[in-house]
């Protein structure tokens, strides 16, 4: 089955992919929440069956992974894609200019929870799968697909319902489709992804608000005492201050050098597309590099007592942070180091853990890279670049780390799908080209042996 031949074959069949994907839109899959999950787990299987795999639910302890098998050519390279079935929570209705939970298209793209980040983009690995299934030389490698149910809450269960899978996944290569393409649009190969702690700090006053008048400078104040714990943590340029954070982080090989160099770079013009006239504080490092390394983030600051903005001193107030993790980094470190640093500084903060995923690192010259790197070229008709790691994070460490295999992300997504905030959206020429790419890949890998 030739690129022509695929592109032929997605044309016919645009209507009923795009009715697919709404109608897989449509179905709620909140896995914070609980929202539609048993329906999309149930979803979720019938999609495998109708794209030719072999559809199993396998309890995880919390949302169901799903999993499915389809056997290619005896002695052929065995293939997992990973993606998740789950998804944020909507988030303010009023800010969608249509239903959350209701596929709608508008100048060529698809609106809707879920359409990017994930569904849109595991859909297209699927319909890759059928499409090379209803060829004549059929699928030219085995493949497994994975959809998590839990990857929007840190996929807590994942790695160990993976390691006890071992036998099943047997595999040589894994794939996954997530996350916007390269800010350049230039067809790009993603080698890894950073890991992430989330984290609330919590710091108490009195037990309700008091009259900034008649109490200041007397009551503590939780807002002015979280805002100087914050800045005992990160640096005006950019440092993090937080001891022990980055134990055991590795620098980039020559090779991811190289990858990161090539990557075409456009500060001012990304910068402006979303509205901002300046960079964040980090020195001297360049936009690329920045995405590879580790990072503090302040996610929202709040004192519960403040919709009204009245003139008092605040009884709580709450950061939510996060903390994305670079290469070498690990989880339980960073949450020890965080803790310990609270604790020196400001003993009476609460700190509570939320979603953590290690990083995951694929080198430039692994296994099955260049006919990755062949099958997203020869879609693209340009050579694909090499990206070390997303700046997202995903939790593939349990395929990498824990599986021992080489992992490579294809993604399919516009820049500005909006994931996670109102309004995400899918470009439809993108969906369709997705297809086509995941299918080009997995002939190339198939034609490896």
């Amino acid at each position: 089955m030739s690129i022509e031949d695929i592109k032929d074959y997605v044309a016919r069949n645009r209507a009923r992919h795009e009715q697919e994907l709404a109608d897989w839109v449509g179905v709620p899959s909140v896995s914070a929440t609980g929202e539609g999950m048993p329906e999309a787990t149930a979803h979720a299987k019938g999609l495998l069956a109708a794209s030719g795999l072999a559809p199993r639910v396998v309890e995880t302890g919390g949302w169901p992974l799903v999993t499915g098998h389809a056997a290619g050519p005896e002695g052929g390279p065995h293939v997992v894609i990973y993606g998740h079935y789950d998804v944020q929570p909507p988030g303010p209705l009023d800010q969608w200019d249509s239903p959350p939970f209701e596929a709608a298209i508008r100048d060529g793209r698809m609106y809707g929870r879920g359409t990017g980040d994930n569904k849109g983009q595991h859909l297209a690995q699927l319909l890759a799968v059928r499409a090379l299934l209803a060829s004549d030389e059929g699928l030219p490698c085995s493949v497994t697909v994975l959809l998590d149910g839990e990857e929007e809450i840190g996929s807590p269960h994942l790695a160990a319902t993976l390691a006890g899978m071992r036998t099943d996944l047997d595999a040589d290569v894994a794939l996954w489709s997530d996350g916007p393409v390269h800010d350049s649009y230039e067809p790009t190969v993603l080698l890894g992804v950073r890991g992430v702690v989330s984290f609330e700090i919590t710091v108490r006053g009195a037990d309700s608000p008091l009259h900034s008048g008649n109490w200041g400078n007397v009551a503590a104040n939780p807002a002015w005492e979280l805002v100087w714990l914050l800045s005992t943590m990160r640096a005006p340029d950019g440092r993090i201050l937080i001891e022990g954070h980055d134990a055991g982080t590795t620098a980039l090989t020559t090779a991811e050098r190289a990858a990161l160099d090539a990557l075409p770079m456009a500060p001012q013009e990304l910068l402006a597309g979303v509205g901002l006239d300046r960079m964040d504080a980090y020195g001297d490092a360049e936009v690329n590099e920045r995405l590879a390394l580790p990072t503090f983030a302040i996610n929202s600051l709040t004192c519960l007592d403040d919709q009204e903005h009245l003139p008092v001193i605040p009884s709580v107030a709450i950061a939510r942070c996060d903390m994305r993790l670079a290469c070498g980094q690990r989880a339980a470190t960073v949450v020890d180091a965080v803790r310990e640093h609270v604790a020196a500084r400001l003993p009476h903060a609460e700190v509570v853990f939320g979603a953590a995923m290690e990083p995951s690192r694929t080198l430039p010259d692994a296994p099955y890279a260049q006919a990755v790197l062949d099958g997203v070229s020869a879609t693209a008709d340009k050579p694909a670049l090499l990206a070390p790691a997303m700046g997202g994070s995903l939790p593939i460490a349990g395929i990498t780390d824990g599986l021992g295999l080489p992992c490579y992300g294809i993604p399919l997504a516009n820049v500005d799908e909006r994931n996670h905030a109102p309004n995400e959206n899918f470009e439809l020429s993108r969906f369709h080209e997705g297809i086509v790419t995941a299918a080009a890949v997995l002939r190339s890998i198939g034609g490896t042996k």
